[in-house]
This record gives C-alpha cells, structure tokens and sequence, in this order.
C-alpha cells in the first residue's frame, strides 16, 4: 500500500516543484492540468483514504498562477476560491455560479500561510492571456489566475479535508504569459519546500 501521509502534497505539474520534494522524500501527488483532471485525481487519492479508514489529510497546494494583480516573483496564500470560467449569466446567474450546486461559488478555507500576500484563486480550464470577467467581478480584492484549485478545493470541500494553497505568480496573465510561465514555473520550488515543512510540523 502506497503512504497515506497526514500532510498531503498537490501540484499539476513537475516542473512546478523542480524535483524538490523528491529529492526530501516527500510524495507529491501530481494531478494534471485542468480542473476535471485535478479533481479526478484528488478525488482518487482520498477514496483510499476513506478505503483504509484514515482521517482525512490537509491538503497543501502549491503551484504557478497568473496575475493582473501582484507582479511576477510573488507567492500569495490563498483561502478563496472560485471557478472563473462558469457563466451561466445567459440564465441569470451570477459569474462563477454553477446553477442548482449546493456548494457556495466562492469556497473559503482557514488561511493557512498567513505571511504571505493573500490572493483570491480564479481557476478554469484556459492559460489566461487577458483579464478575465471574473477578475473584474473580484477586482475589489487581489486574484491570481490557474487551472486547477478550485477543483481541488471544492473536493476538499466535499470530502471535509483542510485544503490550503500557495501560489507563485509566474507570469501577468497577458500576451506574454506563456514565454513568462515558461522561464519562471520553477523558481518557487524551494519556498514551497519552506511552507510544507512549516505546516507540517
């Protein structure tokens, strides 16, 4: 049997933690890209949980994020989370509601790494290149852009596990976003490592 760790580490993508919790015999669950495939994976990983009947773990987060908002190089915490790209407003629905859903639009967890600048998470199923109408629906209150945290959030949210999250703004969610995300997916690597230890003591 694989290990069920208490602290459980996600992330869509390798080159988001560089090898570096491998190389502290950490085990990181690596999801996908896209909220379906962060879903279906998170959703996996903790039936085995329930299978063996072991408490639920915390849920750690780590990763890249776009952002209008905080300038590339900044890690942001982040405790709310929306899905950006449900528009239903064709039915009167308001941006990020998922008609006839049970869970609330925007999920809200205790804060975690409250050191940190603290950032709504945008997810959808698109690497943004400009802003989005969901950002302007929050542009009250710092976002960041990615493509899977609420996803992994709403399991959580479903399945009664802590979840929080941490992102590295990577890039400006603009026409340079993709060269950006390219150069710098990797560079928040070691402070992920500092923030898993801290919250895993």
């Amino acid at each position: 049997m694989l290990e069920m760790p208490t602290t459980l580490v996600v992330a869509a993508l390798p080159a988001e933690l560089a090898g570096v919790f491998e190389a502290a015999s950490i085990r990181v669950l690596y999801c996908g890209v896209g909220k379906v495939n962060a879903a279906i994976a998170l959703t996996r990983e903790l039936a085995r949980y329930a299978e063996h009947g072991e408490s639920m773990p915390l849920v750690l987060n780590f990763g890249s994020a776009g952002s209008r908002r905080f300038e590339a190089g900044t890690l942001v915490g982040c405790h709310e989370f929306v899905q950006r790209d449900m528009n239903v407003s064709a039915l009167d629905f308001a941006l990020g509601v998922t008609p006839f859903d049970e869970a609330p639009p925007c999920l809200t967890f205790e804060p975690m790494f409250t050191q940190l600048p603290a950032a709504v998470c945008g997810s959808g199923d698109s690497f943004a290149t400009a802003a989005t109408d969901m950002e302007c629906a929050v542009a009250e209150r710092h976002c960041v852009i990615d493509m899977e945290a609420y996803a992994l959030a709403k399991v959580c949210w479903q399945e009664e596990a802590a979840f929080a999250c941490a992102k590295y703004v990577s890039d400006g969610a603009d026409h340079t976003a993709a060269h950006d995300w390219q150069r710098n997916v990797h560079r928040a690597a070691d402070d992920f490592l500092r923030l898993y230890l801290d919250a895993a003591r």
